[in-house]
């Protein structure tokens, strides 16, 4: 009670020593609402230490000059009074401060000589603390008819610091608002038909022009709104941060959309290149003083803000005109649409600097402004489309013009073309025939060189084969002229015998003279003999017929077609073929695994393997000639798909220049008339066929390994590939 007391007679020495200072604003029947723009006397508080009692004693006030206060953009806190003089019968009147930008408003009024009214509110606080839900700041004057006060306020903020004040009766005020409302929404209502009509507009024409101008309209409507303090009241009434930091993102996002927009509108890439690349550094600026005032640095964020907007608004004017000027009719509309625009924010401007007065024509210039330039942009987009519609039609016309007389050339062209096109047809025929001819000599020595190569590999195994046939044939011939002998001599002893039995002696006689007999003939040994003579013919007839069942099976003459076969069995006939290279200096070591039956040509495979194990016993002969130590080694196994065949040999060996050649026709490293160079090209072109792989790796002096790899299910083979695997 005591610091009440105190208060208040502070207040009251206070008030009767400024009474003799202040002219009053006048509040009577007759008035409506004054604007009070004298009589104001403001107070720095830099450091925001100043307290309400500092303030309501202080002698540091200085009178403000006529007109709206306005202290720009500053860190600091203001105090501000003004003498109130209530000449109505009505015991209260309303204080309304214009500007819903104000970040923090405290309002301080004297009720009685014990009690001081004090109220906070502002942008910093939710909607509904607010003591009347208006758009604007309002306040309730508590003033007895025919007499006068002091009001004080406090106010910060972090935009510009203009306080247009207005006070007077309840009805008047509010009848004020409501006229305020029923604009704004008609303000409203315009900017979202008008976004529907151009969303609409996009969704039929898919015209980015309409896509770029919607997202211009809907910033610069949020930041109209925002300016009026309906986006606080209406969109985010509980989110303050926002609502604080919205006057420094919604003119830089209508800033960025203005200059999308309106490059692509004026086409300003095509008319006017170089102010074309200039709107960046707009664009920059904008971007720049967004995040200077987010930050926390208001002033030199609104400053670049506003420096920017001021900037920009020259520079487009001059863009329109320069467009304007290449006859590009759009940009007419845009001009006049652009200086309607222009000429409320100035006004709007000019009355924010109380260059002019604060009334409703500089109130509601910009927002009215705002709301012609969308339609004059509309009607812009409008005669854009019909401009851009004639341009197409004349553009297709032309189109219609040039194709018919491409549709001339062409003809006339092709009656040209024809004519070559036959001498051509004629000339290519003749081509044709000669390469034909050339294709199927060349068929034909391909043919006659690998039946040479079969030859010459079929004179090798002659000879071998003869040797190996012969020697079991000599030796039935040799067993066959005994044999003769034995039998002629066991038929003479079946003759003798049966005379002996014919005689008419006594049995015991009989058997003496068949024993004596057959002791003469020497009977035991002729049977042995005999028996030994054709076990002898029925060994060469079984190595006979075990070769020739060998060459059988590797020639495969009756199983020509695809088929599944035993390729351990196909090895073994090649291993018999070749039994006659195998000499007593060189041995095979078979490493047979148990491997399934894979689909293949059986006689082509074996012809692969008889070659390369001719090349492999050549290899051992040049490195170990008579000597002993040769070692071919034959190795079967498979994976998932294939079936894997490794011949190794210990001979001389290849360098890694020979190893990248050998499948290459007619490459050869033996001597002039020992090969033709075509065995290991057979090779390739069998396992090709197969769809397989083959690979060698071999070091010289070490010795070579042929891997061949076969699928297990054969698939239509391309032709061979030139590029020797490796």
């Amino acid at each position: 009670m005591r610091d009440i007391y105190v208060i208040s007679c502070v207040l009251l020495v206070f008030f009767a020593a400024s009474i003799a200072q202040a002219q009053p604003v006048v509040i009577n029947k007759y008035s409506k609402i004054v604007n009070v723009n004298s009589g104001i006397e403001i107070l720095e508080d830099a450091n925001h230490t100043i307290s309400p009692e500092n303030a309501f004693k202080s002698n540091q006030f200085k009178p403000l000059p006529a007109g709206t206060p306005n202290e720009n953009i500053s860190s600091s806190a203001f105090w501000f009074r003004f003498k109130i003089r209530n000449e109505t019968n009505l015991p209260q009147l309303i204080l309304k401060l214009a500007n819903p930008a104000i970040d923090s408003i405290d309002y301080y009024e004297q009720l009685d000589a014990d009690l001081i009214r004090s109220y906070s509110t502002g942008q910093s606080m939710p909607f509904s603390h607010r003591e009347y839900l208006s758009s604007d700041f309002l306040f309730t004057v508590h003033l007895q008819p025919y007499t006068e006060k002091y009001i004080y306020f406090r106010v910060s903020t972090t935009g510009a610091l203009l306080l247009p004040l207005e006070t007077g009766t309840e009805t008047a005020v509010f009848y004020s608002d409501k006229y305020k409302d029923i604009f704004w929404g008609m303000y409203i209502g315009l900017m979202l038909a008008m976004l529907l009509y151009n969303c609409f507009i996009y969704s039929t024409t898919k015209d980015n022009s309409y896509l770029y101008y919607i997202f211009y309209l809907i910033t610069v409507f949020l930041t109209q709104i925002t300016i009026s303090g309906y986006a606080f009241q209406l969109l985010w009434p509980n989110h303050s941060l926002y609502a604080k930091y919205s006057i420094f993102f919604n003119p830089v996002l209508a800033g960025v959309t203005a200059i999308v927009f309106i490059r692509h509108f004026l086409k300003t890439k095509t008319f006017v290149p170089f102010i074309h690349k200039g709107f960046i550094v707009f664009a920059v600026l904008y971007v720049s003083g967004g995040l200077l005032g987010c930050s926390g640095n208001y002033k030199a964020g609104l400053s670049t803000i506003d420096m920017t907007a001021g900037l920009i608004a020259i520079y487009v004017l001059i863009t329109g005109i320069a467009v304007s000027l290449k006859k590009y009719r759009p940009a007419v509309f845009f001009l006049i649409a652009w200086i309607v625009f222009m000429a409320g924010v100035f006004i709007f401007v000019f009355k924010n600097f109380n260059i002019l007065p604060y009334n409703n024509f500089t109130i509601y210039t910009m927002p009215v402004g705002s709301a012609m330039e969308v339609l004059l942009l509309s009607f812009a987009l409008a005669d854009r489309i019909n401009t851009l519609k004639k341009e197409v039609e004349a553009s297709q016309v032309k189109e219609m013009l040039a194709l018919l007389e491409n549709e001339r050339i062409v003809y006339e062209q092709n009656l040209m073309l024809e004519a070559r096109v036959n001498e051509r047809t004629i000339e290519l025929k003749l081509s044709n025939d000669g390469l034909n001819k050339a294709m199927e000599d060349l068929k034909n020595t391909e043919a006659q060189l690998i039946e040479s190569e079969k030859m010459a590999a079929l004179g090798q195994l002659t000879a071998g084969m003869a040797h190996e046939i012969n020697n079991p044939i000599n030796f039935v011939t040799s067993h066959i002229q005994p044999l003769d002998r034995d039998v002629q001599m066991l038929l003479d002893a079946v003759d003798e015998l049966e005379k002996i039995m014919q005689e008419e002696t006594t049995t015991a006689e009989k058997q003496g003279k068949a024993d004596s007999y057959k002791k003469s003939i020497d009977f035991d040994y002729l049977r042995e003999e005999i028996s030994q003579l054709l076990h002898g013919i029925g060994e060469g007839a079984s190595r006979t017929a075990e070769i020739v069942n060998g060459l059988r099976i590797f020639s495969r003459l009756d199983e020509g077609d695809l088929k599944k076969a035993d390729i351990n069995e196909g090895l073994d006939a090649t291993l018999i073929i070749a039994n006659h290279l195998f000499v007593h200096n060189i041995k095979v070591k078979k490493k047979y695994g148990n491997i399934p039956l894979p689909e293949c040509y059986p006689g082509q495979v074996n012809q692969a393997f008889l070659n390369i194990i001719i090349n492999a016993v050549s290899a051992i002969k040049e490195k170990f000639g008579e000597a002993e130590g040769g070692l071919v080694t034959i190795t079967t196994g498979c994976n998932e798909d294939s079936v894997i065949i490794t011949i190794a040999d210990n001979g001389i060996g290849m360098d890694e220049h020979t190893s990248r050649h050998i499948f290459e026709p007619f490459f050869t490293t033996r001597k002039v008339g020992e090969g033709t160079g075509l065995g290991l090209s057979v090779v390739f072109n069998i396992i090709a066929r197969h769809n397989g792989h083959i690979e060698v790796h071999s070091r010289s002096g070490i010795g070579s390994i042929f891997t061949i790899s076969i699928p297990m299910v054969h698939t239509l083979a391309e032709s061979p590939i030139a590029e020797v695997p490796y």
